[in-house]
């Protein structure tokens, strides 16, 4: 079973979420597994400290293109839809940066003059921390290509009966290519009107992507509850809500697991899980 954790703005809490059902489901002897798919800043390490046993780089094929054999036919750019790839007057022209690895201007050129090398844009880190295997991925910097570096951090995982995955924020592509496959998604929330306006683009998202998916309002207890109503209107469980409790900022600002520290969310975040695993039956 694959648990994304996503939120449609940063700072609600998805790390806190993901490390902390990570532990508990740890605790339980279960065969659990820890992604950190938030590649362009990724920190779940910081709580879980693991020790990493492998680095691998992450890559991408991008064109190379024989301009003195090539006839400037222009199919290639036609069939690119990421510019990655032009003709103007006959010439060809590649970025680089923008491509996004298909494939598909090698296959399509008539000439085969079009060849691939590999870009390295990221590498992923596997190791063992909290009795859970831990992996996370790191986009290279100056690199724009976050969702090849999400795919090879979820290829790079084992299988296992449970995978944690902590998805970047927001709703663009990176968010998308981490819980497309997931068979439940978490949706953390505040309630405020920032977070309301989020959720509901999230909500969106994955609908659109036929995911099962439930609410975790973290901080439930110092906003409004406009967030509620809206998942009363929407017929949306909320699964999880943290209150805005000292001890939970006093341990994250030191680098800890919430329930290591505060005995209290134990059960919470066990019965966290009881509601994943029947919504999912």
């Amino acid at each position: 079973m694959k648990i994304a954790i996503a939120s449609g703005k940063g700072g609600t809490g998805k790390t806190t979420i993901a490390t902390n059902l990570a532990v508990v489901l740890s605790k339980q002897g279960r065969d659990v597994e820890l992604l950190d798919c938030d590649v362009e800043e990724p920190n779940c390490h910081i709580f879980v400290k693991p020790e990493m046993e492998t680095s691998s780089p992450i890559t991408i094929p991008v064109p190379e293109v024989d301009d003195a054999k090539c006839t400037g036919c222009g199919l290639c750019s036609a069939l690119c839809q990421y510019s990655a790839i032009v003709c103007i007057k006959g010439k060809v022209m590649d970025f680089e940066d923008m491509c996004h690895g298909c494939g598909g201007c090698t296959l399509i050129c008539p000439e085969k003059v079009i060849t691939e090398r590999e870009k390295e844009v990221g590498i992923v880190e596997i190791g063992q921390g909290k009795g859970f295997s831990f992996l996370h991925g790191l986009l290279k910097i100056g690199q724009v290509m976050a969702p090849a570096v999400i795919r090879g951090t979820k290829a790079a995982g084992r299988e296992c009966e449970i995978s944690i995955i902590d998805a970047p924020p927001g709703t663009s592509c990176p968010v998308i290519e981490a819980v497309k496959d997931a068979d439940f998604v978490i949706l953390v929330t505040e309630p405020t009107p920032f977070g309301l306006n989020d959720l509901k683009l999230a909500v969106g998202m994955v609908r659109a992507l036929k995911r099962p998916f439930a609410v975790a309002i973290n901080r439930c207890d110092a906003g409004d509850d406009a967030v509620k109503q809206y998942c009363l209107t929407e017929e949306i469980s909320v699964i999880l809500e943290i209150p805005d409790d000292r001890r939970i900022a006093e341990a994250y600002s030191r680098g800890e697991i919430a329930l290591e520290c505060i005995d209290d969310y134990v059960d919470i975040f066990s019965t966290t899980i009881k509601q994943i695993e029947g919504h999912h039956q």
